[in-house]
């Protein structure tokens, strides 16, 4: 059994987000942040006995943030809070998508910032470990303030009310919390909008799907050395003396990868000098400069989220030590709050649409060594469509037609979402993010290339055998040996037509299992 995540809210990282989300991880909250917790509470309990003009402490929200709330009201006006804000529609997010959500919302109010009691936070990890997932629906966030739309569904679920996923049934909440012996709480001043003010729909979403790019993006590298064994292409524009004289990082980790898959090639060396090819096609040729390009791309976006998942982005924000001059500060004993947007979700949705437009590249890319593969005039000698016997069999032929629409549809949902803002709450939050449908849409990028690439694995593994029967004694990389070996463990060769379902669905889940991406993530970074 590993040990638990513990939250400090300062060193979350993505494998933690994935840890917890899709596999169980158990987690618990540090006790130094716990004492940071309360004494951010303090001031907020201070500010509410001192009748001060707070915004979301002792006022309304949004354009009714000059409206005062008496003491007496706070609970009421908390309650009311999650109820009118969750407003969501649409299909509801996945439970590994709430898991995240969850944790990182508890992660952001372990750094002491927020104002709220340390039972919030112990509350979203009991549901954490005892699988009480709030139904959270994926649309209606603006990502500012905040993603507060599902972050409500989210909280909902504290105070009793909403519907949760429990035990693999849809059911109200306090069937499910009765069910697992807990009792709604009762928020108390502020408590409301630090759980639904902050950006983490969009980080839960981006964080889940960067780790899925981050082994799409290895296993593009093993489907581009298949392609490259099977179209008798030359390994030498992946020299590593070549790449160094453009020395972008995931160019040379790229071209090192497929050094590494085609070593030992004998394939390779059956052509070398022989001048059947001086240069190969873009699609494979250039294969280290793009993939190399959405590997930069995705490492600019795990940078941005890790300072993200690791943030406080509420409103107001409390400094229990106080200090400070901003005279738009409220001060009481030694505590300072202060009014701000961390809430806003730019620097997140601006990532995520650098991201899914790189991995969209993947796909596009991919889409084209498939398409050299089937095309009999362009695939070295290779049957039309890979069929065994064509024109009575079709072949391949219709797997590349999917892989267009695929990466026809990515160049829709690769708009840049953060090029849109519409204002909201009385023109107050006239400026907007829309970083939650950056996420939504970098998810969707990604189970689409997940799909091409799964389909390049399938037609590469039938020319590679095609291309060994015409060479024979000869074999492939040893790195390409292993790939191929895995696909036809769960893909047969085609000798006739079938039905491509059961084969789409296969190669899928291979790809998604991370099994091909292993291949290139122990090797020896000289290789």
């Amino acid at each position: 059994m590993t040990d638990p995540i513990v939250l400090t809210g300062a060193n979350l990282t993505i494998a933690d987000v994935e840890a917890v989300a899709r596999h169980g991880a158990q987690v618990e909250l540090d006790g130094d942040a716990r004492g940071r917790v309360q004494e951010a509470r303090d001031v907020i309990e201070r500010l509410v006995a001192s009748g001060a003009l707070v915004y979301g402490v002792t006022t309304g929200f949004g354009d009714l943030a000059t409206t005062f709330i008496a003491p007496a009201d706070a609970a009421r006006l908390q309650q009311n809070l999650l109820m009118s804000h969750a407003a969501g529609v649409g299909a509801a997010f996945p439970a590994e998508v709430v898991r995240a959500m969850l944790l990182l919302r508890a992660n952001t109010l372990a750094l002491g910032h927020s104002g709220c009691r340390p039972i919030v936070i112990d509350r979203l990890l009991e549901m954490l470990a005892i699988g009480i997932h709030p139904i959270v629906p994926e649309q209606g966030s603006l990502g500012a303030s905040g993603d507060l739309a599902p972050l409500a569904h989210l909280a909902l679920p504290l105070i009793g009310r909403g519907e949760v996923e429990f035990h693999g049934q849809h059911m109200p909440t306090l069937l499910a919390l009765r069910e697992a012996n807990l009792e709604p709480l009762i928020l108390e001043a502020k408590e409301g909008l630090a759980l639904l003010n902050g950006t983490q729909m969009m980080s839960a979403v981006g964080a889940l799907a960067l780790a899925d790019a981050d082994r799409l993006a290895r296993t593009a590298s093993v489907a581009a050395a298949l392609s490259v064994e099977a179209l008798l292409g030359t390994d030498v524009a992946f020299a590593a003396e070549y790449q160094l004289a453009r020395p972008h990082p995931g160019q040379i980790a790229v071209a090192a990868e497929l050094r590494h898959l085609l070593r030992e090639s004998t394939l390779q060396t059956s052509h070398h000098g022989s001048g059947h090819k001086i240069q190969d096609p873009y699609s494979l040729r250039c294969v280290p400069q793009v993939h190399g390009a959405v590997r930069d791309a995705l490492d600019y976006l795990r940078g941005v989220l890790l300072i993200e998942l690791n943030s406080a982005t509420d409103n107001p924000l409390v400094f229990p030590s106080g200090g400070g001059t901003d005279p738009n500060a409220v001060a009481t004993g030694g505590g300072l709050v202060i009014s701000g947007g961390n809430f806003h979700g730019e620097p997140i949705g601006l990532a995520l649409d650098f991201a899914k437009l790189a991995v969209a590249e993947l796909g596009s890319i991919s889409e084209r060594r498939t398409a050299l593969l089937v095309d009999a005039r362009l695939n070295g000698g290779l049957p039309p469509f890979l069929a065994a016997a064509s024109g009575v069999d079709s072949g391949l032929m219709i797997l590349q037609y999917t892989a267009a629409a695929l990466v026809s549809e990515n160049k829709v949902l690769v708009h840049p979402a953060t090029a849109d803002s519409i204002p909201t709450s009385a023109n107050q939050e006239d400026h907007v993010s829309m970083g939650s449908i950056a996420a939504r849409h970098a998810r969707t990028v990604v189970e689409h290339v997940e799909r091409v690439l799964s389909i390049e694995l399938i037609v590469a593994a039938q020319a590679l055998d095609y291309r060994l029967e015409l060479l024979p004694g000869t074999v492939p990389g040893v790195g390409v040996r292993a790939a191929h070996k895995a696909i036809r463990a769960v893909v047969p060769r085609l000798y006739g037509d079938r039905e491509p379902g059961p084969d789409l669905a296969a190669s899928l889940a291979l790809v998604r299992s991370g099994q091909l991406a292993e291949l290139v993530s122990s090797r020896d970074d000289g290789a």
